[in-house]
């Protein structure tokens, strides 16, 4: 099955990159040629470095090869998929268009006329009949025939010495050139169509088609890189709590998830998350998973800049799906060294509510998965209860357990739009506030990114959670 699903996937990838080949390189030149050749290594090129980024990444790869691979092949994933959006949407331009400049060309043809042509007469006859002859092409049917019926006297004299003079041909002459786009007249009189344009209609049509592709394909995937780079904007919800007291109105908790430091977002990104949630001035700090994509051995330093986080009650960690591909014991060692406080299935009761969080479910496969019992089992029900869990799919399991608020993050919000029609179906909710039953589930879009460096239609966030009291 694993074998038959990589089969199609291959054949997927390689028929959606040779119709962008064509679209982009083949549609737009008239003979094959270096421009194709070039087109087929940039395309192939793209691919060897996207997913060499990808296996040295999962592969642990020493981390300066990592660097390497990892800009020009991450926005190569990012630029193929929008390259082929928009080549897409160009088929239904194509024809538009097409249509649009055949109309503009009819109306700038010039109209086609009628060229006489004098009729040849005989080197004897008058000069009258030789000019009669010169308009007989334009004389009406009738006149011609009866003219034909009655020959004069005189066209069967002898010819003179001045007819003969006169039927000598004159010296030629060169035709002057015609003006570009008039008609061409054959010895007939008939006109030739135009000669096919240069480049013709289709060829430019493609041209113009696959230049506003590349053109939106490239600007979307700077616009989208620039909106990580330059660090998640804050973004403020208010969630009421049946169960709060009074006395914990306005308590802020800021959530921030989905970091993802790598090689591609390093310690300068660190410190712009750290700047962001220290300015917020929160209580209480909840790191919601997929803080790294790499061992601490590489991206320890890039992680130091958490030891600077501020908030009254101190910052909180749970882990995500990445951390189980980069070392999971290690970075929660390394996390609590930098001052945060892991919940691995765990909670801590601080003075208005619960503070819960579970493991990911990417755990189960260590023996470290989540453990709702254990956070939860012996608890309080009064209090209210907020559990910290990097998937939003635990949200089930938070509701048997009567939770009353979950924070989550692992969507993305899709990330690369239309990704986030994949996240809909893979997750009850992608981006916001939601609520199941007794139980509220938040869910951050993230603070960085996974992969490909830009955000499209999902941008990055950390959110201040404000708790409101429903006694108050």
């Amino acid at each position: 099955m694993i074998i038959v699903f990589a089969l199609l996937a291959l054949t997927v990838l390689v028929t959606a990159n040779w119709y962008l080949w064509r679209r982009l390189f083949r549609d737009t030149t008239a003979r094959p040629g270096r421009t194709r050749r070039v087109g087929a290594a940039v395309i192939g090129g793209g691919w060897v470095l996207a997913i060499g980024a990808l296996v040295a990444e999962r592969t642990g790869a020493p981390f300066w090869l990592q660097r390497v691979l990892a800009w020009p092949g991450f926005l190569w994933l990012a630029l193929s998929i929008y390259l082929l959006l928009a080549v897409v949407a160009g088929e239904v331009v194509r024809p538009l268009l097409g249509r649009l400049l055949a109309r503009r060309d009819r109306r700038r043809e010039p109209p086609v006329t009628a060229v006489p042509h004098p009729e040849r007469v005989p080197a004897g006859a008058p000069a009258e009949a030789r000019q009669e002859a010169g308009g007989q092409a334009l004389r009406p049917p009738q006149e011609t025939r009866k003219a034909e019926a009655a020959p004069s006297d005189e066209a069967e004299a002898a010819p003179s010495d001045e007819a003969a003079t006169t039927q000598a041909p004159a010296p030629s002459t060169p035709a002057a050139p015609a003006p570009p786009g008039a008609p061409v007249t054959t010895p007939a009189g008939g006109p030739t169509p135009l000669s096919e344009p240069t480049p013709s209609r289709r060829l430019f049509v493609s041209r113009v088609v696959a230049g506003a592709a590349a053109a939106a394909a490239v600007g979307t995937v700077g616009y989208g890189t620039y909106g990580v780079l330059r660090g998640p904007r804050v973004k403020r919800v208010t969630v009421p709590l049946a169960k709060l007291p009074r006395a914990a109105q306005g308590y802020r908790i800021a959530v921030v998830s989905d970091i993802h430091l790598s090689p591609v977002l390093g310690r300068g990104f660190a410190q712009k998350v750290v700047d962001t949630i220290n300015s917020t001035q929160p209580d209480l700090i909840a790191v919601v998973g997929d803080l790294v994509d790499g061992s601490v051995k590489d991206l320890g330093p890039a992680a130091a800049p958490l030891a600077q986080l501020r908030a009254r009650h101190g910052s909180y960690f749970v882990t995500g799906n990445h951390e189980y591909f980069s070392g999971a014991e290690q970075w929660v060692e390394e996390v609590r060294r930098l001052g945060l406080r892991p919940l691995e299935n765990d909670r801590t009761e601080l003075p208005w509510f619960d503070l819960a969080g579970v493991n990911d479910i990417a755990g189960e496969s260590e023996g470290q998965g989540p453990d709702f019992a254990r956070a939860l089992g012996d608890r309080d029900t009064a209090r209210a209860c907020v559990l910290l869990a990097h998937q939003p799919v635990q949200i089930h399991d938070a509701v048997d357990h009567g939770v009353d608020l979950q924070l989550s993050g692992h969507t993305h919000g899709g990330q690369l739009w239309p990704g986030n029609l994949v996240a809909e179906a893979a997750n009850p909710t992608v981006a916001g506030l939601e609520r199941y039953g007794d139980t509220q589930l938040y869910v951050s879009r993230g603070a960085g990114a996974w992969g490909p460096p830009p955000r499209v239609g999902a941008p990055s966030d950390i959110t201040v959670i404000e708790l409101a009291s429903k006694q108050a």
